[in-house]
């Protein structure tokens, strides 16, 4: 059974940064040979792609609303991805899922996804 646990959210002012985890487990589950993605979903909003990083992290893209602000990186080691948040915003409100792809795209279409965790800009 493969499970991704997101954590880090939590409340923030604009401005602020934040760093989500995504820790991925089950015994079949082959983390380096999944790309692994970003989305977010806000309240009576379509889920947006925000960040994919390949298998290997040698290769990233975003999602417009959060190019430069957004970036995605891996440790295979740790079977964890990560996304750093910078110069939050408010509308950067939403509830945010980690993914897993066996093949990448743009946005990946994800095989696995995690519970999510709760990200809050307000000042």
């Amino acid at each position: 059974q493969v499970q991704l646990v997101e954590s880090g959210g939590g409340t923030a002012q604009p401005g602020d940064s934040l760093r989500l985890s995504c820790v991925a487990s089950g015994f079949t589950f082959i983390f380096s040979r999944y790309t692994m993605a970003w989305f977010r979903q806000a309240p009576g909003k379509e889920r947006e792609f925000l960040a994919a990083i390949t298998r290997s992290g040698d290769s990233t893209n975003y999602g417009d609303s959060v190019k430069g602000r957004f970036t995605i990186s891996r440790d295979n080691a740790k079977r964890t991805v990560y996304l750093q948040m910078n110069s939050l915003k408010p509308e950067d409100t939403a509830v945010y899922y980690c993914a897993a792809a066996y093949y990448y795209g743009t946005p990946p279409n994800a095989d696995y996804w995690g519970q999510g965790t709760q990200v809050t800009v307000s000042s």
